[in-house]
């Protein structure tokens, strides 16, 4: 039940009752990107994580939905597994190589930043949304196929496979869909989340996993991203109490 209101509400820590020391996924069944799209943007972690690596500079352009030739679609083009930057880097370069500029825009290995907690410090890694995939910005023929020089060119470059359609044509993403995925990549870039909070917000049912608290279960008041904390509601002694836990302390009921 709510607390008095001629009483000031206390928010308790695990300090408050103890002085001990708090203690201190291979990818889905494959379903096309543009079908994990809508997922991602509601900010499910369905993708699998890849193994950590540096931050990469992305630019805000880079996100921006509005194509970079009229004439040009986003399409899906299958690689090896843990090689989409090499692709990437090695059309980027090809492209300006062989001077395909006008076939070809930008080349995109979706990520969505985030930060690891490693003891008491939070590192930021990039995490890639769609393991196996590369994004290509392309201009096609008018009947829908790859014109023969960028064909040439992709199928050339190693680690690739073929783009996502049927009948020698790639099917092109969608437009809604195009801009939910680089809406997911920059706003990711300008606050990196906390990896293990994605999808915790106020109102969750949760329960304590651990420290004294233990085994309590309550409702998520707060959710602090950059802490990476949570102010959760719990029962002691039959009143309803704000304590600050740890993320990694409570999981979802």
């Amino acid at each position: 039940m709510a607390a008095d209101e001629s009483e000031p509400t206390t928010v308790m820590t695990d300090a408050d009752l103890t002085q001990d020391d708090g203690p201190v996924e291979p990818a889905a069944e494959e379903s096309t990107p543009q079908e994990a799209v809508a997922d991602q943007a509601a900010g499910a972690g369905a993708a699998a994580a890849t193994a950590d690596e540096p931050r990469r500079p992305d630019t805000l352009e880079s996100f921006s939905a509005e194509p970079s030739n009229p004439r040009m679609r986003w399409y899906v083009l299958r690689v090896a597994s843990n090689c989409e930057d090499r692709v990437r880097e090695a059309l980027s370069r090809k492209v300006k190589i062989e001077q395909l500029e006008e076939r070809i825009g930008r080349i995109l290995v979706p990520t969505q930043r985030e930060k690891r907690m490693r003891g008491k410090v939070a590192r930021v890694y990039d995490r890639k949304l769609y393991p196996g995939y590369v994004f290509v910005e392309m201009a096609t023929e008018e009947d829908g196929t790859i014109p023969e020089d960028v064909w040439f060119m992709v199928r050339e470059t190693m680690s690739v496979g073929d783009f996502i359609g049927s009948d020698g044509k790639p099917t092109a993403m969608k437009p809604h869909d195009v801009e939910k995925m680089l809406a997911v990549v920059e706003k990711s870039a300008e606050q990196p989340t906390l990896a293990g909070m994605a999808g915790m917000k106020k109102g969750d049912a949760i329960k304590v996993k651990e420290g004294p608290f233990e085994n309590f279960e309550g409702e998520i008041d707060e959710v602090f991203p950059d802490k990476g904390q949570v102010r959760v509601i719990v029962t002691i002694f039959g009143r309803s109490t704000p304590i600050e836990l740890e993320y990694w302390q409570i999981e979802l009921a």
